[in-house]
């Protein structure tokens, strides 16, 4: 490992001699989290100012794949959140739906959606964590806890919506759900008639040439995916997040994710246009941050990030971007530990 990293450091010392000296820093973020923590394996970007990049690569991309570079496939969790977000911008746009349209408005007739104190849970509430809904049903009970979303239903899912009882006002209180997403996805894709996947292949990843980006791995998706491991450094099953795959689903890669991030900081396009509706702040969150449309966002070190993160089994990822400064880092990890600190140290 030691060697390794040495030569990692090394190029990219060599580069940052020439193109300044962010590649350094990234190397320097590399050297502290694989020292710190022994991870797996880390795959970094940053979008500079002046719209360049820089990224690096590291670690152990797990028995029989490829080495990590920018197109290792990793799972980016709950990251899938704001394309969710951005599907919603995009549907109220073209008049599909409203963000206050009751979420039953869209479902099929005889699923009955909880309410409470004579307020109904609507589209935007389940964008802003602030729906009442908890981070997860109570009634998965998955045969492989390795895999837990897989065999989770969408009966199953309006089972639970229909004797749930909220236990705080609806928009009174951030609460994340994993299960609010997933609900949301649902609708959406109920409302265009095509499935999740479709439509975020249609409206997102498609416009912004996102061609290894998805749900369902594609061949060449599986030929290039990163193995996820956990913190002992094991591998891990991949996971197949199913009725609520807008909360999680989505596989992606470093260059696919820095198009992503490169498009949130533009405000040419009409898709840009769009995905800048999700970063206005809309509601209070946790630890002093707010939310957007499933963005959160806070104040540090006199920079606003816009941002979230990503978690599955063997997986950790990081997105965020200061649009003011025009800055934005990517952190993909196929290790359960945290990515966090280091994507807003590479903000800095």
């Amino acid at each position: 490992m030691g060697r390794t990293l040495a030569a990692l450091v090394l190029a990219i010392s060599v580069v940052a001699a020439i193109d300044g000296t962010r590649n350094a820093e990234i190397a320097a973020a590399l050297h502290t989290r694989i020292d710190k923590e022994k991870v797996g394996g880390l795959v970094v970007a940053t979008i500079e100012p002046d719209g360049s990049s820089s990224m690096a690569a590291y670690g152990n991309p797990g028995p029989g794949a490829k080495p990590l570079d920018a197109d290792s496939v990793f799972e980016i969790g709950s990251i899938t959140k704001v394309f969710t977000a951005i599907l919603l911008a995009d549907m109220v746009d073209r008049g599909e739906v409203k963000l206050d349209d009751p979420v039953a408005k869209h479902l099929r007739a005889g699923v009955k959606v909880p309410e409470r104190n004579g307020k109904v849970i609507t589209l935007i509430d389940l964008s802003t964590q602030s729906s009442g809904l908890p981070r997860l049903p109570d009634n998965m009970k998955p045969a492989n806890p390795m895999n837990p979303y897989a065999d989770y239903t969408v009966e199953q899912m309006f089972e639970f919506l229909g004797r749930y009882q909220l236990t705080r006002d609806i928009g009174a209180e951030f609460e994340y759900s994993n299960l609010g997403v997933g609900l949301l996805g649902h609708v959406l894709a109920l409302r265009a008639g095509k499935s999740y996947e479709a439509l975020v292949k249609e409206r997102i990843l498609d416009p912004l040439d996102m061609d290894h980006t998805a749900i369902t791995l594609t061949p060449w998706m599986t030929k290039h995916l990163a193995k996820g491991h956990n913190t002992n450094g094991e591998v891990m099953q991949n996971w197949d997040v199913g009725a609520l795959a807008a909360a999680g689903g989505i596989r992606s890669t470093m260059n696919d994710m820095l198009k992503f991030a490169r498009a949130n900081l533009q405000t040419r396009g009409k898709l840009q246009q769009i995905m800048q509706r999700t970063h206005t702040e809309r509601a209070p969150a946790s630890n002093g941050a707010s939310i957007g449309m499933n963005w959160i966002i806070v104040q540090r070190n006199g920079q606003q990030v816009i941002w979230h993160n990503g978690g599955t089994g063997g997986y950790r990822t990081w997105l965020g971007f200061d649009q003011k400064k025009g800055l934005a880092a990517v952190v993909l990890t196929n290790s359960t530990h945290g990515a966090d600190d280091l994507g807003f140290d590479l903000l800095k």
